[in-house]
């Protein structure tokens, strides 16, 4: 075997691993997406469901930081965990961002929600095709975009008492072009996850697709949600 053959071979074996994957990705993040928008829609219509989660101060805390809690948790934790105990948390983990977003299909009109969806859904797709194929290297963009991700955070919390339309749109605008790039680079470094990942480990396989699958879960979740705040229209 010459040296072209060898290299052909090893392309084609990276390429077969790449795809499949993220294929896993992929699939669970869509799975994620399905059950939060099936926990949201069963919460919202619901008015005892309402009137647990959001009838008493302590529980509408817990129904917001419980999900940032356990994806810290997942987060941390994952390379300890079986395929199937990372798989069950990361479902539990969407269920519960179901729960945490179900007031939006309250506050919002659901043909705004549908119309912001589609629109989140192009957006994400064309970056995250745009780092399946760019040979670029987007290591140094995705360093500048965690700096402006730490800053939404810092002034998201700032806003929370100064409630300031004029910064919360801001914030917003912002949010969209960091989440934009982030789905880019996110999928840029999956893909680079996937040329090394253990085919013939099931259960490795397995957590990395899983966390693959949080990372774009998240990136679509807060582009979508900041895409909402910009272009939703309020029942009010």
């Amino acid at each position: 075997m010459n040296r072209f053959e060898t290299i052909g071979r090893t392309s084609s074996r990276s390429v077969e691993s790449v795809n499949a994957f993220m294929r896993g990705v992929y699939n669970w993040m869509t799975a994620g997406l399905l059950v939060t928008a099936a926990s949201a829609f069963f919460t919202a219509s619901s008015p005892a469901m309402l009137n647990f989660l959001f009838g008493s101060s302590l529980m509408g805390y817990a129904v917001i930081f419980a999900p940032f809690i356990l994806v810290i948790a997942l987060s941390a934790g994952i390379s300890r965990m079986s395929g199937t105990t990372a798989t069950a948390m990361f479902l539990v983990y969407s269920g519960l961002m179901g729960l945490s977003l179900s007031s939006i299909l309250l506050a919002y009109t659901q043909e705004s929600i549908f119309m912001t969806f589609v629109i989140c859904a192009g957006m994400f797709g064309a970056m995250s095709v745009y780092g399946m194929t760019t040979k670029k290297d987007l290591t140094s963009m995705g360093s500048f975009l965690f700096m402006g991700l730490i800053g939404i955070i810092i002034a998201s919390i700032a806003n929370i008492f100064m409630a300031s339309s004029a910064l919360a749109w801001g914030i917003s605008i912002l949010g969209v072009i960091i989440f934009t790039g982030l789905t880019a680079y996110d999928t840029q470094r999956l893909r680079y996850m996937g040329e090394s990942a253990p085919m013939g480990d099931e259960n490795a396989l397995r957590r990395g697709t899983i966390l693959g699958a949080l990372t774009l879960y998240l990136d679509f979740i807060n582009l979508f949600l900041m895409l909402l705040r910009l272009f939703g229209s309020s029942r009010d």
